[in-house]
Formats: structure tokens, C-alpha cells, sequence
């Protein structure tokens, strides 16, 4: 069974998820399916226009103090981002024309620290050209892909998917009908594509 890891390069709880999941799935013989979306057409119809970690105080509050928790308990380095959340859309678009590639798992990490341990503003298309190198990968050429109408329109195509499997939240995982929401699940999802 396959496990669809559903992620939105602002989401804080993606950040561990993220750095975990492929080194977990191997282990256990699952194969990880990456899955960019973003969450913001999915709070706008819950009626929010921000991340529900800026619009309440006490549950952002939380949500950083819990982060350096789990980050700490991993050995990741955590740097609060200056601006939160950053628009992650270009790496998204990137990882949803290529999410096939070997090279994906370690291009999603990369962006990732660079969000959240290196505070670098991950809209910016070097910053993104930079994870893509760091990958190995031709950046100019994956950067100039992901511009198109067709991985425009694939990603769009992706986030309205994730809506339609009820995904509320980042990070998510999807194992043939059943929905797992948040970092907390991970091996409750890769337990469940062995049964």
C-alpha cells in the first residue's frame, strides 16, 4: 500500500513530517506518494484569511513552543520564521510536476530547513533555485517548467484533490480511504497501508 503525504511547504507541522516520512516508509516497505497543495483555499472556506495560528493568540503561542518541542525531540534545527507563512507556491508547483522523481524527497527537506531552520523567504524564486541545486537538480530548467499553464493548472488540479478527500490540514496522510491529519499520525498512517 501506498502512503499519499499531503503537504503545504507554510505549514509547521510539515516541517517534521516532512524530514521523517521517507527514512519511516523505507523501513517499513511503504511507498510515499508527495503531495503539495496549499491550504489557503481550504481556510477561506472554513472562513479564515490567515493561518488560524496567527488569528488565535494562545493556539499560536502553543503551536511554537510545541514546535521547538518536537524539533528538539528530532534533533531539527527550528528558526521562527520572520514572516509567517511564507507563499510556498513555486516549490509546490515544482514538486507536483515532478512528484515522480527520486529527487523530490530531498528537494521538499530542502526547502523546508530553508523555511524553517535558515529563515530564507522560500517565495523567492533563488531561494528555490538554491533547494533545487542542492538536490542536484538543473534549476533553471525545473524553475522554467514549473512557470507553464500545464504545472499551473496540475497543481490546481492537486489542491482541488486534496479538498475532495476532506483534507482540512497540513500535514495529511491519505492510505486508500482513510484520512490521517497531522505529524502526531505518521506511523498510525504507515501502520495502517500494512494491515
Amino acid at each position: 500500500m501506498k502512503v499519499e503525504f499531503w503537504f503545504e511547504f507554510a505549514s509547521t507541522y510539515s516541517y517534521p513530517a516532512a524530514m521523517r516520512i521517507e527514512a519511516l516508509a523505507a523501513e517499513r516497505g511503504v511507498q510515499v506518494a508527495w503531495r503539495p497543495f496549499l491550504l489557503g483555499p481550504i481556510f477561506q472556506q472554513q472562513g479564515w484569511n490567515d493561518s488560524p495560528f496567527n488569528i488565535y493568540e494562545a493556539k499560536g503561542r502553543y503551536m511554537w513552543r510545541d514546535m521547538e518541542r518536537i524539533c528538539e525531540s528530532l534533533n531539527l534545527p527550528l528558526r521562527r520564521p520572520s514572516k509567517f507563512p511564507r507563499n510556498g507556491l513555486l516549490a509546490a508547483r515544482v514538486v507536483c510536476a515532478h512528484s515522480e522523481e527520486a529527487w523530490v524527497p530531498e528537494f521538499v527537506r530542502s526547502v523546508y530547513r530553508a523555511n524553517f531552520a535558515d529563515d530564507a523567504e522560500i517565495s523567492n524564486p533563488d531561494v528555490v533555485a538554491r533547494c533545487l541545486t542542492q538536490a542536484g537538480q538543473d534549476a533553471a530548467t525545473l524553475l522554467a517548467t514549473a512557470q507553464t499553464q500545464l504545472a499551473k493548472d496540475k497543481f490546481k488540479v492537486q489542491t482541488a484533490a486534496a479538498m475532495e478527500r476532506g483534507i482540512f490540514g497540513a500535514p495529511s496522510f491519505v492510505v486508500g480511504r482513510e484520512l490521517f491529519w497531522g505529524n502526531d499520525r505518521l506511523e498510525d498512517a504507515l501502520a495502517w497501508a500494512l494491515r
